[in-house]
């Protein structure tokens, strides 16, 4: 982990909110990368999602993109968080301009490989100081 200059040793976190049940990769891939990682299967309350950096909303349909960021959003103190979609196919560059527009941060898809989705939110992160949580490594160590 990367000190923080803040003197917080908070972990940064992630809550994937999964209403579905579908299985993503993207689970594991953060929790093997060093972020603390918490689902749901239901809307989380305010409180839960205040408690995490970036919030993961995996989408039963790519129509309910502004819904979902707008119910996000609109959560009290919700600020600057990273919020991104997960479809279930790759979306296209027209979806994720849309996504954009009505709140998320990006959109992904659920086949992609977790190290974009990773790289997006490292890079999302330390545009965002004011998360003040310690951000994982660049690269692991070898094992």
């Amino acid at each position: 982990m990367t000190p923080n200059p803040n003197g917080h040793d908070k972990q940064c976190s992630v809550l994937i909110v999964n209403c579905g049940g579908r299985e993503t990769a993207h689970y594991q891939s953060l929790l093997l990368r060093g972020f603390r990682v918490v689902e749901v299967r239901e809307w989380p309350a305010d409180e839960v999602a205040l408690e995490h950096e970036i919030v993961i909303i995996v989408l039963r349909r790519i129509d309910s993109v502004s819904v979902t960021a707008a119910r996000m959003r609109a959560k009290p103190r919700f600020g600057n968080r990273v919020l991104i979609g997960v479809t279930e196919s790759a979306p296209s560059a027209g979806e994720r301009r849309h996504a954009v527009l009505v709140g998320y941060d990006d959109l992904v898809g659920e086949s992609r490989d977790s190290r974009v989705l990773i790289a997006r939110i490292l890079r999302m992160l330390r545009a965002r100081p004011e998360h003040r949580c310690l951000l994982p490594e660049k690269k692991r160590p070898a094992a």
